[in-house]
């Protein structure tokens, strides 16, 4: 997969809520991570789109990432997320990463979509679901990536105007 960019990328950040996150191992880096997405995608002109999973059972999107949103998440009940259509690559961040993430890549992918997952800001109860769902979607042919990889690869170059504000992002 080449390198991404801003202007062919969309985020996707499936279902980073209240009653979900603190049973999410290390889930304070997944909404860290995932919070620097939000923030650099949104300074750069990246697409976000969120979704949140039965939301009258889990709450709504966590406060850290719904006050960074031009648009409201989208409810759902299924496990994969609907994603818009948008030509490129969607950059996917969210819980729980054996379950609606999982479900919502393979179907990406099997659309024939180029996903990229960012693992530093996916997570799931216990980190041996995360880690074999991460694995389960590279076998897929998807892309994994990190969080700073993301940002950088998203600015291209030292010169871009929001390259010291998206560099704050990350220390």
């Amino acid at each position: 997969m080449p390198v991404l960019r801003a202007d062919a990328s969309l985020l996707l950040v499936v279902d980073l809520q209240e009653r979900l996150m603190p049973a999410i191992a290390d889930g304070g880096a997944v909404l860290d991570n995932a919070s620097r997405l939000v923030r650099g995608a949104t300074r750069l002109g990246v697409a976000v789109h969120v979704t949140e999973q039965n939301p009258a059972g889990l709450g709504p999107t966590v406060s850290a990432i719904a006050d960074l949103l031009p648009d409201p998440p989208v409810a759902k009940t299924a496990f994969g997320a609907p994603v818009p259509a948008h030509p490129g690559t969607v950059v996917v961040a969210g819980c729980e990463a054996h379950v609606c993430v999982q479900q919502t890549v393979l179907g990406l992918r099997a659309a024939g979509r180029d996903v990229a997952v960012a693992a530093d800001a996916v997570g799931s109860r216990t980190e041996a679901n995360r880690d074999r769902a991460v694995e389960r979607m590279r076998d897929h042919g998807v892309d994994v990536v990190t969080t700073e990889m993301v940002l950088f690869e998203w600015l291209g170059d030292s010169e871009h105007e929001a390259f010291r504000e998206v560099q704050k992002l990350i220390k």
